[in-house]
């Protein structure tokens, strides 16, 4: 048996990297009967039936999954915002954290067009909340070479609105995006086709990137139980538990901590806000649809 990683899936076949070679691989009938599909970005066995093709055999537990669109083992989201135009709404940003935190991969913030504004408050806003925060221009190429470092090795995924530099940076980290990138869209059928797949392209700074447009709609989806929000906001981690109430939900309550470290300026008002909107979202679902 050999492994290696799911870079393609188109019609039917699975194009599996390893130990530098391209297998092309069909999966047995238990995965369908299992009802486990193999996803770009699983960790595969395989077996070869001649060279460059084979059978995929084990699909390895997975880090994270995604629906939409159908990835897994992501480790980074690089989230591309803007203070330039377009402005990035803030809510959105801090959706895209909370479901990259959700699902076990490390947000970046990358402020883009740092040349057009320097956006400094915005990025303070995030790296004083605790994340890695990169002001780059795919312009000048300032901050791109502290990206490229940030994601090396890593498994990731950019998304971001429209507008905001997503491919003019991928060009920048590597001189062989821009085939990358020219080529995906005309592939994918971006424009008049409605043909979509994933595929994965590793960059020389050893980062493995999913090129995928559907991680620009992440904020359209629920992102958890009201229940759970709090803690998809590690900024709020340090006064969880020592608010007056213990089922506190942060909003109004008095005595609540996270309220009092927002008025202090020791949490994002922000921040807040932006949680505020989600838990009242996720208090319009019922129990049972939580449970979905």
């Amino acid at each position: 048996m050999a492994e290696g990683i799911i870079f393609k899936a188109a019609s039917g076949f699975y194009y599996v990297q390893s130990d530098g070679e391209m297998v092309q691989c069909r999966a047995r009938g238990r995965f369908r009967l299992e009802k486990s599909t193999p996803l770009v970005g699983d960790c595969v066995e395989f077996s070869h039936t001649e060279p460059g093709n084979g059978f995929l055999t084990l699909i390895h537990p997975r880090k994270n999954s995604f629906t939409r669109p159908t990835v897994a083992n992501i480790d980074k989201i690089i989230i591309v915002v803007s203070s330039a135009i377009p402005v990035t709404d803030p809510y959105l940003i801090d959706t895209m954290t909370a479901i990259a935190i959700k699902n076990s991969c490390e947000p970046i913030i990358c402020v883009n067009k740092r040349d057009l504004n320097p956006a400094k408050l915005l990025s303070e806003i995030y790296s004083s909340s605790g994340f890695t925060t990169i002001r780059t221009s795919a312009v000048t190429g300032e901050g791109i070479n502290e990206l490229r470092e940030a994601i090396s090795g890593a498994v990731c995924a950019f998304a971001g609105n429209s507008g905001v530099g997503k491919s003019s940076i991928l060009n920048r980290l590597d001189q062989d995006a821009n085939a990358l990138v020219g080529g995906i869209s005309k592939k994918l059928g971006r424009g008049r086709h409605m043909t979509r797949h994933v595929e994965l392209f590793r960059l020389q700074c050893g980062a493995i990137i999913a090129d995928t447009p559907g991680f620009s709609a992440l904020e359209s989806q629920r992102v958890a139980p009201k229940e759970e929000l709090a803690l998809l906001f590690p900024d709020f981690e340090p006064y969880l538990g020592k608010c007056r109430f213990r089922d506190c939900a942060h909003i109004k309550e008095p005595g609540c901590a996270v309220l009092e470290a927002v008025e202090q300026g020791k949490a994002q008002a922000t921040r807040h806000a932006s949680y505020a909107r989600m838990f009242a979202q996720a208090s319009e679902y019922k129990d049972w649809e939580n449970k979905k």
